[in-house]
């Protein structure tokens, strides 16, 4: 039995062909779990069902009133089973759903277009009030967004500035690749642009595990020059520690040849699809860890001044790794990152009635692993009997070194719990 005051989470999975059956199957499966009404619905529904998304908010109405809602569209969904096991469904039809019980946690669904955004130089208090939740309740957020008209980088830079500290978890509507519009759905109403989120303050926590899938080779650069997203200098940086500032400068492009010439024959052949570039986020720590880089693609080179151009923007002073990413690399990253969470949480998830949410991209699952539910079921192997949903995503939002971007390969999960 839960205590009236215990965070109750439920989810459900179904893989029904009729919409209507599939919804009716998981909210009666949610319903069974749930002591009580439930003050927040997730609902992540699969592209399969692209033509008839404009009947998802009324047939969910009539079976589940009341409830905050926010939910999308994506080309995979995840959610757990009618016997408990967790299950990742991509490119067939499926629906799935949680239901969270929230005693002493205040629940804010909301709708943002993307010409409603502040101005990036308008003061955090015009931030605050588009959202409608004070800073001061410190707000943790889950956020769904479009990915062609949102403007999600500035909303995410914006909410980081008036919701310093508050964890922000989410991903980009997918589909199918036929061409057609996301869908994004909050309080029983269907958008087709913008993002919508859920805030959720008070007695609640959210914990953030962003698993970007890399693992680093080499070792660490200084950007002695760079301009926007353009590497043009770098400094080797044998001994961070030291911060000598004496390493031996090169062109990036030289650096990566030298790096590439070390390599075995298993990594250089890898190098040439699965090459990406790491960029630390916390200038001040000195031993770096594998989770302390922002992965971003390496786009292209430029072998005239020997520069490399990379998905973001670049500074001097900043420190870069060159990274690979397979399907190894990625399942050690996630167990890494999971056994580290398990190891340093500072309380026991499952006594604590904790629900989970995972964001994961359209590169991953099955294509990737060549077997169905593996990140899913690795979170499960070290965090058993947390309810898990979520779905795939077309870029995913979680935080790296305190400050929240969109990632792309990555599996994101927010871990919510009481305090």
């Amino acid at each position: 039995m839960y205590a009236p005051s215990e965070m109750q989470w439920v989810s459900a999975l179904s893989t029904r062909p009729s919409l209507e059956a599939a919804l009716k199957e998981v909210v009666e499966q949610a319903q069974q779990g749930l002591q009580g009404p439930a003050d927040l619905g997730l609902v992540f529904i699969s592209s399969a069902f692209a033509s008839e998304y404009s009947r998802l908010m009324p047939l969910l109405q009539e079976y589940l009133p009341a409830a905050a809602i926010a939910d999308c569209g994506g080309g995979g969904v995840i959610g757990m089973n009618r016997g408990g096991i967790t299950e990742e469904v991509e490119g067939t039809p499926a629906l799935s759903l949680s239901l969270a019980r929230l005693p002493g946690v205040k629940v804010k669904a909301f709708h943002i277009a993307a010409e409603e955004l502040p101005d990036m130089d308008s003061p955090p208090d015009t931030w605050v009030e588009q959202i409608g939740v004070s800073a001061q309740e410190q707000p943790q957020f889950i956020l769904l967004a479009d990915p062609f008209s949102s403007k999600i980088n500035d909303l995410l830079q914006g909410l980081d500035y008036a919701y310093p500290g508050s964890a922000k978890v989410g991903g980009l509507a997918s589909g199918n690749g036929m061409g057609r519009s996301a869908a994004l759905f909050c309080n029983y109403r269907l958008y087709r642009e913008g993002t919508v989120g859920v805030a959720l303050s008070g007695n609640i926590v959210l914990e953030t595990i962003v698993a970007q899938g890399c693992r680093p080779i080499g070792q660490p650069y200084r950007v002695t020059e760079g301009e926007r997203n353009i590497l043009l200098g770098l400094e080797e940086q044998e001994s961070l520690e030291q911060r000598t500032g004496s390493g031996r400068k090169q062109s990036p492009l030289e650096a990566l040849r030298d790096l590439i010439s070390t390599l075995s024959e298993e990594d250089r052949e890898l190098a040439q699809h699965s090459l990406f570039v790491g960029v630390v986020r916390d200038e001040f720590k000195l031993k770096l860890d594998q989770g302390d880089f922002l992965i971003r693609n390496l786009l292209g080179v430029d072998p005239k001044v020997g520069a490399i151009a990379i998905g973001d923007r670049v500074r001097p002073g900043q420190r870069i790794q060159f990274h690979l990413r397979d399907a190894r690399t990625s399942a050690e990253d996630l167990e890494m990152l999971l056994a580290r969470y398990q190891r340093e949480a500072p309380f026991n998830p499952v006594a604590a009635r904790a629900g989970a949410l995972m964001f994961s991209c359209m590169g991953r699952g099955e294509g990737l692993y060549g077997e169905p539910s593996f990140d899913s079921r690795l979170f499960s192997r070290y965090l058993n009997n947390i309810p898990l949903t979520g779905f795939f995503c077309n870029g995913e939002i979680g935080p790296v070194g305190g400050s929240t971007f969109l990632h792309g390969y990555t599996s994101v999960f927010g871990i919510c719990r009481q305090p």
